[in-house]
């Protein structure tokens, strides 16, 4: 995985400061990831000033939020640049080499690649290191972004059947 993209650790701000919360960049937690493919805003936001003095960083547009702990692997696509606190192992896909959604579509063996090789007395925890180190088969860029697009059509086409049951269920 470390060779088609970067896998970044989250981080949290101290919350006795102030001047670091309640700012412009959205900071997720784990809980915040669940059934939804996109995440576009979190509970909590953090300043500029929160950035710098803490070891989260501004992940991308199209970056895969990957929970480490707790609850390993669940996952999302981000549609606005963000930050995570430190229970993400977020994968930074490098264009030219892993789409976005192509990943997104194999959460499942990320996930069973988390819970297989995380460690912990505590809880179980995945390193980013260990999720670098993931081995992955990848067909060509080209082929990667087909793949994900027919995935992404399909899972917009489930959602919009859900959405549309559950419209049917609330009239009756």
């Amino acid at each position: 995985m470390g060779e088609v993209a970067n896998i970044v650790g989250g981080g949290t701000p101290s919350t006795t400061e102030e001047n670091y919360w309640n700012g412009d960049i959205d900071w997720y937690a784990p809980a915040e990831i669940g059934s939804s493919i996109y995440v576009s805003q979190s509970k909590k936001t953090i300043t500029k000033l929160g950035l710098s003095k803490s070891s989260a960083r501004l992940l991308p547009i199209g970056s895969i939020l990957f929970t480490s702990r707790a609850g390993i692997g669940n996952t999302a696509i981000l549609k606005k640049s963000a930050t995570t606190n430190q229970g993400f192992q977020s994968i930074v896909p490098d264009e030219n080499k892993l789409d976005t959604y192509f990943i997104f579509s194999l959460s499942k063996l990320l996930k069973k690649y988390g819970e297989k090789m995380g460690a912990g007395s505590t809880f179980l925890e995945v390193s980013g290191k260990t999720m670098s180190k993931m081995p992955i088969s990848l067909p060509e860029i080209d082929e990667q972004r087909t793949i994900g697009k027919v995935f992404e059509r399909l899972d917009n086409l489930i959602t919009l059947h859900q959405r549309r049951s559950l419209s049917l269920v609330n009239l009756t």
